[in-house]
C-alpha cells in the first residue's frame, strides 16, 4: 500500500516537472572557441513551452564562468508592415519564440592590417566565426517576375566571433522574399553574471563612476561596462559598429538577479538585409589585459573606405581661450614654438551656439576674427586651424559649411552638443563624418557620443569626447578608472589642462595623461593661455610627446588605483604613470627597450622643493632594458619619462642609473 502511494506521488512529480521543465533542443547545441582556446562560447535553444523556443548562450574563459545562461534575441513588432504588404500577422508573444534552427556554418579568418594611425603600427585580426541560421513562418513561395510573395516568413542569423581578445555576437537579417521591413523595439540580449559581480556603473558618457553590485541601480549604465568577478576575472561589455542603429546601455533585468539587459535608446526601423551592432565581451585575468585587447573594437568594423588619407594628420592642439585675432595669433606662435600642430577656435565665434538662428557661415560681427587671414598666417608657421560648430548649425548648414571651410583652409571641425542615442541622429552623425571626408576635413565629436570603431572605416573621425575630462575637473581616482573603462571604446578627447588652478591633480599627473590617454587629436593647455607659461622646463615633455604610436604597452595597473603605459614613436619611448588619490610606490621595469642599446631617460616627477609654479623635477640619466625605475608618487600624482637612444655625447654628459642613486 505504501509502495503504491509512493509510485503515485513519483508519477505526479514527474508529470509536474515535465509540464514546467525547459527542454534542450539538442540539434541547436553548438560551441565556438577562440584561436588560442581560452574562450568557449556555448549556444543552444530550449523549448520553454509548447511551440515556444528561446535562444541562450553562456561563456567561459580558461574554464572559469564569465556569463551564465543568458537569453539572446531581438524584439520585433511588425504587424503594421505586415498588414501594409498583405502578409498575415505574426501572432507570437515574443518575435523569436518560433524561430526554427536551419543550419550552422563555421569559418576562420586571420590577417594583419595597417591603420592610418593608431596605438600600434600593425593590428592582427584573427577569429573563428560561427553563423547560426534560423527561419520562422512559412516556406517562401517561388517568386514570379519581379514581384514579391506574401508569405509570413522571416530569416535571422546569429553571428558569433571568437577572438583571443574577446567574444562578439550580433544579429543579421537576410533579405526576405516578402518585402517586409523590420520594426525593432528592443533586444532580449542578456548578460547573466556570477553572484557577487561588481560593476563600474556610469549613468552617462560624461558622468562619474561608482563601483556597485548588480542591484538597486538608479538607472542605466554606459558602455563599455567594466565588471569585477569573484573568480578573479575582470570583464568588459562593449558595443562595436553602431552606425545606423540605436545606442545600447545596460539595465538590470527586472526578474532575473545578477543579469544585465541590453537596453536600446529607442526603436529601430531597418530594411533587410541588415546587421545589428556587435555585442562584445572582453575578459582579463588582469585588469590590464582589457586594455591590451581593445583592438577587437576596431577589428569588428569594416576597413578604411578612404583612398587618399594624406590630409589626415594627427597632432596636438591648443584652444584659443579668448576669441579674437590677436589672441589667436599668439596661440599660433605658441603652438609653433612648443611643437603643437593646431589651434582651435571654440564656441561663440559665429554667434550663440544654442540658437538655431546662428549662422556658422560667417564670423559674428562682435568678434574680431578673420578666419581666412588666420589660416594663412598659421600656415606660414606649419600650424593648422580647427573650429567648433554646434549640431544646430551643422544640421541646417552642413552642405554649405564644408566647401566654405575647405576654401578657408580649415583642417578640422569639432562637432558640439551632438544629439546621440536614437537611430535618426546616430545615422545622421556618421553620415556627416563621411561628408567631411569628401572635403578633406577631420572631425572631433564632443559631448555624449562614444566611439564604436568607426574611425577604422572613416579615419577622419580623429577623436571624440564622451568622457568626464578636464572640463569637469575630476580627481585622480576617476582618472585611474578611465583607461579600464571609457578608453576601451576608443580615443577620448579629455582636454588636458596644465596651469588652470581648478585642476585637482599634480602637474606631473597632468603631464603623464598625454601618454596614458590616447587621442590622435590631443588637446593640451585646455583653459590655459600662452601667457600662463613662465618657462617651466618640464613643458619640454608636452613639446616632444606624440599623439599616435608605433607600439603601446601597459606595464602595470589596477582599476581605480594606478596605471603605467609605455608608447613608442620611431626609436623613442614615452612612459606615463598615474596614481589615484593615494601615495604609491611603483616599479617600472624598462624591459621593453631595445636590447644592447643605451638610452637617455628624461624623468619628470613632482617635487615640492622645486621653485617653479608647477614644482616638477627633471632628472636625466642613462638607462638600459635591465633598468627598473622606482617611483614614489604623491597622492593624485604621476611621473613621465621620455627615452631616446643615447649619443656618445650623452654618455659623457649623463651618469648611468644607479639603484642607490634615488627613488624618483
Amino acid at each position: 500500500m505504501i509502495h503504491l502511494k509512493l509510485s503515485v506521488l513519483t508519477l505526479i512529480l514527474f508529470l509536474s516537472f515535465s509540464t514546467n521543465a525547459q527542454t534542450l533542443i539538442k540539434e541547436t547545441e553548438t560551441k565556438l572557441t577562440s584561436p588560442d582556446g581560452a574562450y568557449e562560447f556555448s549556444f543552444y535553444q530550449k523549448q520553454i513551452a509548447k511551440g515556444e523556443n528561446q535562444m541562450y548562450y553562456s561563456l567561459a574563459f580558461k574554464g572559469k564562468t564569465v556569463v551564465e545562461e543568458s537569453e539572446l534575441g531581438v524584439l520585433i513588432e511588425n504587424q503594421t508592415f505586415e498588414s501594409a504588404l498583405a502578409v498575415p500577422n505574426d501572432t507570437c508573444k515574443i518575435w523569436g519564440e518560433n524561430l526554427n534552427f536551419t543550419g550552422v556554418q563555421r569559418s576562420t579568418f586571420d590577417e594583419t592590417w595597417k591603420p592610418v594611425y593608431g596605438e600600434h603600427a600593425i593590428i592582427r585580426n584573427n577569429y573563428n566565426e560561427l553563423t547560426l541560421s534560423f527561419s520562422k513562418g512559412e516556406v517562401p513561395a517561388q517568386k514570379s517576375g519581379d514581384g514579391y510573395d506574401k508569405n509570413k516568413s522571416y530569416f535571422m542569423n546569429v553571428i558569433v566571433r571568437a577572438y583571443n581578445q574577446g567574444i562578439a555576437f550580433r544579429y543579421f537579417f537576410p533579405q526576405p522574399s516578402n518585402g517586409l521591413f523590420l520594426h525593432i523595439v528592443g533586444e532580449q540580449t542578456q548578460f547573466s553574471m556570477p553572484e557577487g559581480t561588481l560593476a563600474y556603473y556610469e549613468p552617462w558618457a560624461q558622468g562619474p563612476y561608482e563601483l556597485l553590485p548588480l542591484k538597486d541601480w538608479k538607472g542605466q549604465s554606459e558602455r563599455p561596462l567594466t565588471l569585477k568577478l569573484t573568480n578573479g576575472l575582470t570583464v568588459a561589455l562593449a558595443e562595436a559598429q553602431m552606425t545606423d542603429y540605436a545606442r545600447m546601455k545596460f539595465s538590470l533585468n527586472d526578474t532575473k538577479q545578477n543579469t544585465l539587459q541590453a537596453t536600446l535608446y529607442g526603436s529601430v526601423d531597418v530594411i533587410p538585409e541588415h546587421s545589428t551592432p556587435w555585442r562584445v565581451i572582453m575578459v582579463g585575468e588582469k585588469s590590464t589585459d582589457l586594455i591590451v585587447n581593445k583592438d577587437i573594437i576596431l577589428n569588428l568594423n569594416p576597413e578604411n573606405k578612404l583612398t587618399d588619407v594624406s590630409w589626415i594628420k594627427p597632432g596636438k592642439v591648443i584652444r584659443v581661450a579668448k576669441v579674437d585675432q590677436a589672441n589667436a595669433k599668439l596661440c599660433v606662435d605658441f603652438a609653433a614654438q612648443r611643437g603643437l600642430q593646431y589651434i582651435h577656435i571654440d564656441a561663440g565665434w559665429y554667434g550663440p551656439e544654442m540658437k538655431m538662428s546662428s549662422n556658422a557661415l560667417k564670423v559674428i560681427e562682435t568678434k574680431d576674427i578673420n578666419i581666412p587671414e588666420l589660416t594663412a598666417y598659421a600656415a606660414t608657421k606649419g600650424i593648422g586651424l580647427w573650429v567648433y560648430v554646434n549640431q544646430r548649425a551643422l544640421v541646417q548648414q552642413l552642405d554649405s559649411i564644408l566647401p566654405l571651410y575647405k576654401k578657408w583652409g580649415i583642417k578640422g571641425i569639432k562637432f558640439g552638443f551632438v544629439q546621440v542615442g536614437n537611430q535618426r541622429w546616430t545615422t545622421w552623425l556618421h553620415e556627416a563624418v563621411k561628408k567631411c571626408a569628401e572635403y578633406g576635413l577631420m572631425v572631433d565629436i564632443h559631448d555624449e557620443y562614444r566611439p564604436t570603431g568607426f574611425s577604422r572605416t572613416y579615419p577622419n573621425l580623429m577623436t571624440q569626447e564622451g568622457v568626464r575630462g578636464n572640463e569637469e575637473m575630476p580627481d585622480a581616482n576617476h582618472n585611474t578608472i578611465l583607461p579600464f573603462t571609457r578608453f576601451l571604446a576608443g580615443p577620448a578627447d579629455y582636454t588636458i589642462c596644465y596651469y588652470n588652478a581648478r585642476v585637482k591633480n599634480t602637474h606631473a599627473h597632468q603631464l603623464a595623461l598625454s601618454v596614458v590617454y590616447y587621442s590622435p587629436i590631443q588637446f593640451l593647455y585646455w583653459y590655459d593661455q600662452p601667457s600662463a607659461y613662465k618657462g617651466e622646463p618640464e613643458i619640454e615633455f608636452f613639446d616632444k610627446v606624440k599623439t599616435v604610436w608605433d607600439d603601446s604597452k601597459v606595464l602595470n595597473g589596477e582599476v581605480g588605483e594606478y596605471i603605467t603605459v609605455a608608447r613608442r614613436s620611431g626609436d623613442d619611448w614615452f612612459v606615463g604613470s598615474i596614481t589615484n588619490n593615494k601615495v604609491r610606490n611603483l616599479s617600472v621595469p624598462l624591459t621593453f627597450l631595445k636590447a644592447k642599446q643605451k638610452y637617455v631617460a628624461n624623468i619628470y616627477t613632482d617635487d615640492d622643493a622645486i621653485t617653479t609654479q608647477t614644482k616638477v623635477k627633471i632628472t636625466r640619466m642613462i638607462v638600459t632594458n635591465s633598468t627598473s625605475l622606482q617611483f614614489i608618487l604623491k597622492g593624485s600624482g604621476g611621473a613621465s619619462v621620455y627615452l631616446t637612444p643615447a649619443t656618445n655625447e650623452d654618455l659623457k654628459k649623463y651618469k648611468a642609473f644607479n639603484k642607490k642613486q634615488l627613488a624618483l
